[in-house]
């Protein structure tokens, strides 16, 4: 009896422990198949809060200083609190407003649409508006990472793109009681809001449709079930843990019987 209730501990401590599987990142074999994803070519289309840095230039300063919120388009330094306060936030309407010019819808519009829009709207102010250079870019890749990470929280990287595995670094990494088979991705866009499953465990990742992320990601980091067991991350852990449980109620029944 008293080896079945040992060996029954022993499979319990066992099995509520965190395996090296569930723990390490970029598992298997690389063969010819696993290449590194290539991002599909479909521009991002501009959301509403999204911030962009525009910058129009030409020869003549003067002759744009005007379209010009501040220098900060001219900065090559630009961080994420300069562009708060002097990029231009796409409002609830869909829309941006340029001095000047006014307001202009950029809803549902690419980065390129909107340089567009605005070579366009200068040809009513400026005579030879081939002589101007505009640039239009997103602040950079904001997206949220929650769940079991060792730092929760908004990230703004300024890159073109950013990957699965950079969003999560940049967020402290996965904690121990995190589930990296099942990383949550949730997407809002025009057409509505989608949700998508990522494994890091398997170096398959790499050759994921979702490798790379997009703007105003929500990533989602599901714990495991050891979490909700509170046993302890390894089989030693796991088996103080019961142990520590088994003296308190032996320590409690004896205590009990002396009243």
């Amino acid at each position: 009896m008293k080896k079945n209730v040992f060996y029954f501990f022993i499979i319990l401590s066992m099995s509520s422990c965190l395996t090296t599987k569930q723990t390490t990142n970029f598992q298997g074999e690389i063969s010819d198949k696993v290449t590194l994803h290539k991002m599909e070519n479909k521009p991002y289309k501009l959301q509403v809060n999204d911030v962009l840095s525009i910058s129009i230039k030409a020869e003549n300063p003067k002759l744009v200083a005007l379209f010009n919120t501040s220098s900060i388009s001219e900065s090559n330094n630009i961080n994420s609190n300069g562009l708060y306060f002097n990029g231009y936030s796409v409002d609830r309407h869909g829309n941006i407003r340029i001095p000047y010019i006014g307001e202009l819808n950029v809803l549902g519009y690419t980065e390129k649409e909107v340089r567009e829009k605005i070579e366009n709207s200068l040809k009513d102010f400026i005579k030879n508006p081939e002589t101007i250079f505009v640039t239009v870019k997103l602040e950079g890749i904001k997206f949220i990472v929650s769940g079991e990470v060792n730092s929760p929280g908004t990230v703004i990287l300024q890159q073109n793109q950013v990957s699965i595995v950079e969003a999560l670094a940049n967020a402290g990494d996965i904690s121990s009681y995190g589930d990296r088979k099942n990383i949550q991705i949730i997407r809002k866009s025009l057409d509505g809001v989608q949700r998508f499953s990522v494994d890091i465990t398997d170096i398959a990742v790499f050759s994921s449709d979702n490798f790379y992320i997009q703007p105003n990601d929500v990533i989602y980091i599901p714990p495991l079930p050891q979490k909700s067991w509170g046993t302890g991350t390894t089989g030693f852990q796991t088996f103080t843990t019961i142990v520590s449980v088994l003296s308190f109620l032996a320590t409690s029944v004896i205590l009990v019987k002396n009243l």
